[in-house]
């Protein structure tokens, strides 16, 4: 898809879903590399994207992983979800990220080691938010990354509840402007190791 076509394409699906959408343009190459970069692609085995939309940062995923990690890329949108499974051959696309769980349990997969999410959490209501939440704090493993951007810092109090935020970048060439979060789920506590001494 060239560049003025995604263009024109997100403009429209933001224009009859803008909640769901959350931008009138896809990610720019700027905040798709910052989100990119953040991963230490030698660790990963299993990565998802959430809200893969156009491909904007998932054909960036495809650029820079150093080995043949498994991706699973989750799109509500029907149009762009088949536009993805076209483009991207080699990943599997669902299209609800409140059923992370049941898309691992049919791929085999027990733990994810990195999510990367493009999804407009602002926008939607506080329930939804915390079944998203609920879904990737399932399926993420101990200490994965979760890597997010939004258009605010207004989430940096629910993120914290659950993850240590180790950076945020600012994006200034995006549209809008975007803030990446970079957080590392927090040990469970049953994994918690507690020494004493005798």
């Amino acid at each position: 898809m060239k560049g003025i076509e995604e263009k024109l394409l997100f403009l429209y699906k933001f224009a009859r879903a803008p909640k769901q959408i959350g931008s009138v343009t896809p990610s720019s190459r700027f905040l798709a590399k910052k989100m990119v970069a953040a991963v230490p692609w030698q660790d990963v085995n299993y990565v998802a994207e959430l809200g893969a939309g156009t491909g904007a940062i998932t054909k960036f995923i495809a650029r820079v992983s150093d080995q043949p990690a498994k991706v699973l890329l989750f799109e509500k949108d029907p149009f762009l979800r088949k536009q993805l499974t076209s483009r991207f051959l080699d990943y599997a696309c669902y299209d609800d990220a409140c059923k992370l769980q049941a898309a691992l349990k049919q791929e085999g997969i027990a733990r994810l080691d990195c999510m990367i999410s493009g999804l407009p959490f602002f926008n939607f209501p506080q329930l939804l938010r915390e079944q998203l939440m609920s879904q990737i704090l399932a399926t993420l493993k101990p200490e994965g990354l979760f890597i997010a951007f939004q258009y605010t810092l207004q989430m940096k109090i629910q993120l914290a509840r659950h993850f240590d935020i180790e950076q945020i970048h600012f994006v200034p060439f995006n549209m809008p402007p975007a803030f990446v979060y970079v957080c590392r789920k927090r040990k469970e506590p049953s994994e918690e190791i507690t020494s004493y001494e005798l």
